[in-house]
């Protein structure tokens, strides 16, 4: 569910860039969530940049905590 009063993004995140977003706001690192998602740790590290550049957020923290306000990670 897409909360109105969130912030969102005006080019959409894509799966993948949902799916390195919701490890990472799990704690993971980029070298833990390559191993999960069979990807190189700099292609986890392209999609964190491209979430917090699509956000325009100030860090990954923050992506993370606009996505989930936003409804984007469930």
């Amino acid at each position: 569910m897409k909360r109105k009063y969130a912030p969102q993004p005006e080019v959409p995140l894509t799966p993948r860039e949902i799916e390195v977003l919701k490890w990472s706001a799990d704690g993971k690192t980029a070298g833990e969530i390559g191993d999960i998602l069979s990807i190189s740790v700099p292609t986890v590290n392209f999609h964190i940049k491209n979430v917090v550049h699509k956000m325009k957020a100030a860090n990954k923290t923050a992506a993370a905590v606009q996505a989930l306000i936003s409804g984007l990670l469930h």
